[in-house]
């Protein structure tokens, strides 16, 4: 559930971020100082990004009556236990494998992770800030090494996730348990509510990206050159590492290792830690996850302030993401980073948080 102090905005075009949340003060007759602030609607906040489809929809309600039988999509699920059976096989093959090849490894781990983090997510998802020609190719290719399905696809999902969170259309949603959203929803077929609002978003945006869209069009090959060919080839041509290792560490393991750390937000950030933003909520802030998905565990915060280009009030602490588009913004390839004021936080924190904020 979003925030609902949709604040003006101030842009700075020194520091290429746009404050969403202007406070301003008057003086009563008693000489207090009292804090006022002008509330944007929903549209308002449409026209700063061009989308609000990953404000929670309060008006939708679950259909009554017994819910749709489970189906399992059986392709699916030898793919996955095959996959991560390759990766514990990938883990005993560690000790073995040249320092060089495990280096490589974080690379792609690391590459793979901006894809989701900086570009599906952050940039595609929610429009938090503008990256130029250059650097949405990079988080294109980097997406594809990540293979969690097309930008296009991937971004619908996760608006459709935020607009129903933990309802039955939403994508993986943490109220059916922690294995249904880590994993388990990419194992059955979709509820039927979730196909039916995906259907209705605005997706505008998206289909008049063409590096987006280039990238749907070829994602496959993509993924089979980029996701397991790249990371394989390399060690085992440039320092002669074994092709086992090289295929099993590099590409298996790591590709295995990066799908979860991006389930750990859908499951594990939904389910264990604080809400200091808002208790009305089920996400969490979990800096466990953060670490392992390079930022994306303040998850109470996030789906507070979905439009807040750091995921977090915290800025680069636990998250190489926010780091990696401040300097993108630093190098000219990135501008308009959407942030939330202070002082809107700490208001919502005094409004709706379960007060963990007061002890740090």
């Amino acid at each position: 559930m979003p925030a609902h102090l949709l604040q003006e905005e101030e842009f700075s075009s020194a520091s290429s971020t746009t404050t969403v949340g202007t406070v301003t003060s008057r003086v009563t007759k008693n000489g207090d100082a009292v804090m006022e602030k002008d509330l944007l609607s929903h549209e308002d906040l449409a026209a700063a990004r061009g989308m609000v489809d990953d404000i929670f929809d309060e008006t939708y309600r679950e259909k009554e009556g017994p819910k749709p039988p489970m189906r399992y999509v059986w392709r699916n699920i030898i793919l996955m236990s095959l996959l991560h059976l390759g990766a514990v096989f990938g883990l005993t093959l560690i000790p073995s494998a040249k320092i060089q090849t495990l280096a490589w490894a974080i690379l792609c781990f690391v590459v793979s992770a901006l894809g989701i983090t900086a570009g599906s997510h952050r940039l595609w998802s929610h429009r938090s800030y503008k990256a130029t020609l250059p650097l949405r190719i990079f988080l294109t290719i980097a997406n594809s090494v990540a293979f969690q399905n097309d930008i296009y696809e991937w971004v619908r999902d996760h608006r459709v996730h935020h607009k129903f969170s933990e309802t039955d259309a939403d994508p993986h949603n943490a109220m059916r348990g922690f294995f249904f959203s880590h994993i388990g929803w990419l194992l059955v077929r979709k509820h039927p509510d979730v196909i039916e609002k995906g259907q209705k978003l605005d997706l505008s945006d998206i289909k008049a990206d063409k590096v987006v869209m280039f990238q749907r069009k070829y994602y496959k090959p993509s993924v089979v050159l980029l996701c397991f060919t790249l990371p394989t080839v390399v060690p085992w041509y440039f320092w002669n590492e074994s092709i086992v290792i090289s295929f099993f560490i590099p590409a298996i393991l790591r590709y295995t290792i990066g799908l979860n750390a991006t389930w750990l937000v859908n499951s594990a950030a939904h389910m264990f830690g604080n809400r200091p933003y808002d208790q009305n909520i089920n996400p969490r802030e979990n800096p466990l996850v953060s670490l392992g998905a390079l930022g994306e565990g303040f998850h109470n915060y996030h789906h507070t302030f979905p439009y807040d280009y750091s995921t977090s009030e915290f800025g680069w602490r636990f998250n190489l993401t926010t780091a990696f588009i401040d300097l993108m913004c630093l190098l000219g390839l990135a501008s308009d980073r959407k942030k939330v004021s202070k002082e809107v936080i700490l208001a919502r924190k005094m409004r709706t948080g379960d007060g963990s904020h007061k002890s740090g």
